[in-house]
């Protein structure tokens, strides 16, 4: 079927010393600039980095979703 399209999923981390949404939007910047066709981005985890009592850096992971290409036959 012509209008069928396959995505893939991959998981990565973004961090911010500033806040859990910067560290979301910082994995999507990166990824946006190897991977094309990013559809959704899914929040599945957040944490914190803390050191000596501080929260040093925030951490988002995401699951990503983007076009699969394949090769026609």
């Amino acid at each position: 079927m012509a209008g069928d399209s396959i995505y893939r999923i991959t998981e990565i981390v973004g961090t911010s010393k500033v806040s859990w949404e910067d560290a979301a939007k910082n994995a999507v910047k990166a990824a946006s600039k190897t991977l094309r066709d990013l559809r959704v981005a899914e929040i599945v985890k957040l944490d914190m980095v803390v050191e000596n009592g501080k929260v040093t850096a925030y951490r988002a992971r995401v699951n990503l979703s983007f076009k699969y290409e394949t090769k026609s036959k």
